[in-house]
């Protein structure tokens, strides 16, 4: 069977979970799978702009995802209401289910979480709203396997937001894995490291202390300048040899497009390397953003017209997709 269509055919809690094994995401039936998909913006957002519904899910399938992101922005959940939101998210998994695609639950702020302090106001939580949010999503889909992976904190940054060490944020991280686990101990937990997402250097001395995790890196084309393979395998790269990886935000647009901004603006240079280099390390990806109005843009308007990079990521999905 190949892995598309085996990723096609409907999870349920009956037939088991995604699992770690070793530097590998495996399927319920013990097949190594490679996550290649879509970031979805705020499902608050989409609700509110009329474009949470199956056709949206239907689309992201037909790109050939076998993966897609759910963005939980901390203010949106506040805004829209916590039950209303989830029974949104309730919504989106069935829709997921139906097209087989697996879910990516992300808590998305960016910051310090230590500190809480953070780059905007959208991203704005707590220590205890976090945690709380987290034991939400391990009650509600203890028993829903299509919601494989939880990322616990979108893109800690230290830059501008109060100190920090890498070894007391794994110790927070672990402390929400713990929370997690409490109510679903199959959760894949995602753990990502300082500079908004992107080094995981300090993994090679301080792993975070808890099982079945995987790590998470952000690797925009302008963190780091061309070649950027050398680069990409001291910063992030070289974890995947002992660990899951999976670059839940990578992206581009050109120079002069609608919402170009550091550190997106690159070719299908860009691409081409980072995709060719994941195939080299097996590591998983979401391209961000399946939204007409959130950049980089892989969609230039509701009728899922794509954009330069959507053009690209459509074309490499649908090809590893068998399509």
């Amino acid at each position: 069977m190949t892995l598309f269509m085996a990723v096609m055919t409907p999870i349920s809690a009956e037939n088991g979970w995604v699992k770690v094994e070793g530097n590998k995401f495996v399927d319920p039936k013990g097949n190594e799978i490679i996550f290649r998909g879509l970031c979805f913006s705020d499902p608050v957002k989409l609700v509110r702009g009329g474009q949470w519904n199956e056709r949206y899910f239907a689309e992201a399938a037909d790109w050939g995802a076998n993966i897609v992101r759910f963005a939980v922005h901390p203010q949106n959940i506040n805004s829209m209401g916590w039950e209303e939101t989830f029974r949104a998210m309730d919504r989106g998994i069935e829709w997921a289910k139906q097209h087989g695609l697996y879910v990516i639950m992300d808590w998305h702020s960016i910051g310090n979480l230590k500190e809480e302090r953070y780059t905007s106001r959208m991203y704005n939580t707590t220590k205890a709203e976090t945690f709380k949010f987290w034991r939400t999503v391990a009650q509600r889909y203890k028993d829903e396997p299509q919601v494989a992976l939880y990322e616990l904190f979108n893109e800690p940054t230290i830059n501008g937001t109060g100190p920090c060490t890498w070894s007391e944020w794994k110790v927070l991280q672990e402390q929400i894995i713990d929370t997690i686990r409490t109510y679903n101990p199959n959760a894949i937990c995602l753990c990502a490291g300082f500079d908004w997402a992107y080094d995981l250097t300090p993994i090679a001395n301080e792993p975070v202390a808890r099982k079945g995790v995987a790590y998470v890196s952000h690797p925009y084309p302008m963190k780091r300048e061309q070649p950027w393979e050398e680069k990409w395998e001291e910063d992030f790269g070289y974890v995947a040899d002992t660990y899951p990886v999976i670059c839940t935000e990578i992206g581009y647009c050109l120079e002069g497009e609608p919402g170009a901004h550091v550190p997106v603006i690159s070719t299908d240079v860009y691409g081409e390397h980072i995709t060719k280099y994941f195939e080299k390390k097996g590591i998983s990806f979401t391209a961000w953003c399946f939204d007409a109005n959130w950049s980089p843009m892989l969609i230039s308007d509701w009728d899922f017209t794509p954009t330069t990079q959507g053009r690209f990521f459509k074309a490499y999905l649908q090809s590893k997709a068998g399509k």
